[in-house]
């Protein structure tokens, strides 16, 4: 069988470099194109970049690939059969586009979406892409997300749910992707919307917590990946569900894993939990 051509978008970044690592790594997978400063739509995810002209391979600390990273986004998708895309909103909404038009497999990382960007994407998985789209791709998370809707079902209203993520002082949204994922999981075990019951950024006098809202708290500093604990506190008793992340690795492992699956489906829109068998 032959492997599966692979564009990595935003290969410039950290976790476009732990992307190139695990494609280069996966049995099934070969990179075809490496992208940075990319120019779509107006939106960049490193422009200028010092990594253009570099081999992926090398700049990715592995062995040369000769696969050189560039900014020529025809060039780059021009055989390409799947894009794994951790970069930015608009980048990916316009990414998911092209991945329509070509009718290719685009794993999604990217998280700051908003409803607006959410829809697009969707469009273009209706217009013929294959589309993964996950605010986490690891094995551990999306276990995580399946024990803290079973949690939040079986406790109900009268433990409040708070989410505390923290990530390293260089990320640019928040809550985390992944704490949006987790309080969508919870919201899901008690059949609410996260939108209606959603708590954040309390400050100041705030009044009593309110019954079945989900909270969030973010912290940033350092280099940490990520750590997540959902926590469930009731009348004298508390629950609490935790990740810790220790490296990128779990999560380009993920992503590589996603672009073999939906290589195999048809069009549509995918989460991690349907590559793991997790809906099922």
């Amino acid at each position: 069988m032959a492997e599966l051509k692979v564009a990595i978008a935003g290969a410039g970044g950290r976790m476009g470099a732990a992307n190139i690592r695990a494609v280069a790594a996966a049995k099934g997978l070969q990179l075809h194109a490496a992208i940075s400063g990319l120019r779509l739509h107006s939106a960049f995810d490193r422009p200028d970049t010092a990594a253009i002209g570099k081999d992926a391979g090398s700049y990715a600390g592995i062995e040369p690939l000769g696969v050189l990273i560039t900014d020529d986004i025809e060039a780059a998708l021009a055989g390409a059969e799947a894009i794994i895309d951790f970069t930015a909103p608009a980048a990916s909404v316009a990414l998911a586009e092209r991945a329509a038009k070509a009718g290719l497999v685009h794993v999604i990382g990217t998280t700051g979406c908003t409803a607006e960007d959410d829809a697009a994407i969707a469009q273009s998985a209706g217009n013929g892409a294959r589309i993964v789209k996950s605010g986490n791709f690891s094995l551990g998370v999306n276990l995580l997300a399946g024990l803290v809707k079973k949690a939040a079902s079986v406790l109900g209203e009268d433990f409040d749910i708070e989410i505390l993520e923290m990530h390293h002082n260089k990320k640019v949204d928040a809550p985390s992707g992944t704490a949006l994922m987790l309080g969508d999981a919870a919201a899901k075990g008690r059949g609410i919307d996260l939108n209606q019951h959603s708590a954040r950024g309390r400050d100041g006098l705030t009044g009593a917590r309110h019954r079945g809202d989900i909270g969030f708290a973010a912290l940033r500093g350092g280099t940490v990946i990520g750590e997540h604990t959902v926590i469930f506190a009731g009348d004298a008793e508390r629950v609490e569900l935790t990740h810790r992340a220790d490296s990128r690795t779990i999560f380009a492992n993920g992503a590589a894993r996603a672009a073999l699956w939906a290589a195999s489906q048809p069009a549509g829109l995918y989460t991690m939990a349907d590559v793991l068998g997790f809906n099922d």
